[in-house]
């Protein structure tokens, strides 16, 4: 079964998380500037992943196209190994931990090797790109209920936060009833 999901389910998460990528990049000028000088560089994605039951997502390889956007290439191991430029490692942590990462505002930790102002402009990217939701909405269904489904997400989610902060602050507290992990 999870061969199945493997080799069925993993590669088209990867091409639609791809066509995400891109729409975000496409809508921030800023961004595929950073990226058109490094057209035809090839980078590559792999994940550090904690053993346990989920798969292991597929490495990627990328090619930054002259429009400063990606396009996927044949997967590492054929030769883009090779003639990657840059490296990007990427410690997906357990789905109980990135939540908690997310509630936190954290993000997963990145490790990139290779040339040196590649590196530098995709690291700006990690820390400066951002994906505007509400505005993709607004295209849809109207100015007003996407902002009302925007102000929603970000209520539970300041909600969830809070809980998150609540909970853990409480663990091992005298007299909560709660015990701290050994």
């Amino acid at each position: 079964m999870l061969t199945a999901v493997e080799t069925l389910l993993l590669p088209a998460l990867t091409e639609r998380a791809l066509l995400v990528l891109n729409h975000v990049l496409a809508a921030e000028p800023a961004a595929t500037e950073r990226l058109r000088p490094h057209a035809g560089s090839l980078l590559r994605l792999d994940w550090q992943v904690p053993a346990g039951p989920w798969p292991r997502p597929p490495e990627i390889a990328l090619r930054i196209t002259p429009a400063g956007l990606f396009e996927s290439i044949e997967p590492a191991g054929s030769g883009a190994d090779a003639a990657a430029a840059l490296r990007v490692s990427v410690d997906l942590p357990t789905p109980p931990r990135a939540l908690g990462l997310w509630l936190a505002g954290e993000r997963p930790a990145l490790a990139i090797d290779g040339d040196v102002r590649l590196a530098a402009d995709v690291a700006w990217l990690a820390e400066h790109l951002r994906w505007d939701v509400e505005h993709d909405l607004a295209r849809l269904l109207g100015d007003a209920p996407a902002h009302q489904l925007v102000r929603l997400a970000a209520g539970l989610r300041d909600g969830l936060r809070a809980a998150a902060r609540d909970a853990g602050a409480a663990w091992g507290r005298p007299g909560s009833g709660a015990t701290a992990p050994r």
